[in-house]
C-alpha cells in the first residue's frame, strides 16, 4: 500500500461551515475510492506566501491516507481543479522517511520540544531580569599585589645580605 498526502488551500471568505464541508467532501471521496485514511489535519488559517486570486490568507487542511495504487489521484486532482473552493493543491506520495516523520509528528515527538526549549529559555531570561542585582564590593588591588610580591622582596632582600 503506497501512502500519500494531499494539501489543499480553501478559500477564506466561505464560512466556517462552507469550509468544513469541502474538507468533508474531499475525505468522503477519497474513502469512496477505497482509500484508508490515516489522518486529518486542519492547519487553520495562515498568511500565504503571495496573493492567489487576489486572496492573501487561506484555510490549509492535509489529509494523509494509503491507497493501493494511485489511479484515484487523477479522479481526485481533478475535482480539485473545478472546484472554486480550492485555491491550490498539492498531492505528494510518502517514503518510508515521509511516513516515519509524520508518524513522530502525530506522536508529538517533533516541534514539541523546541517549543519547550523557547518557553525554558523565555522563563529563564525572565527570573534573570527579575532576580535583584548584587553589588559586590570592588577588591583592593594592591593589597593584594603587595601581599603576592611581598615574598619576591624578602627572598631577594635576604639573598642581597649573604653576598
Amino acid at each position: 500500500m503506497n501512502q500519500y498526502e494531499v494539501t489543499f488551500v480553501v478559500d477564506p471568505v466561505l464560512s466556517g461551515d462552507e469550509i468544513k464541508s469541502t474538507a468533508q467532501t474531499y475525505i468522503d471521496l477519497i474513502t469512496k475510492e477505497g482509500a484508508e485514511i490515516v489522518f486529518t489535519d486542519e492547519m487553520g488559517l495562515k498568511q500565504l506566501a503571495y496573493p492567489i486570486k487576489k486572496r492573501t490568507t487561506g484555510v490549509y487542511y492535509c489529509i494523509e491516507y494509503k491507497v493501493p495504487n494511485g489511479e484515484m489521484i487523477s479522479k481526485m486532482e481533478l475535482a480539485f481543479r473545478r472546484d472554486e473552493r480550492i485555491m491550490r493543491f498539492l498531492t505528494v506520495r510518502l517514503d518510508k522517511f515521509g511516513v516515519k516523520y509524520n508518524e513522530d509528528k502525530r506522536n508529538g515527538l517533533i516541534g514539541k520540544k523546541r517549543a519547550d526549549k523557547k518557553s525554558k529559555d523565555a522563563a529563564k531570561e525572565t527570573a534573570r531580569k527579575a532576580a535583584p542585582v548584587k553589588k559586590q564590593a570592588p577588591k583592593p588591588v594592591q593589597k593584594v599585589a603587595a601581599a603576592a610580591a611581598a615574598p619576591v622582596v624578602a627572598a631577594a632582600a635576604a639573598k642581597s645580605e649573604e653576598e
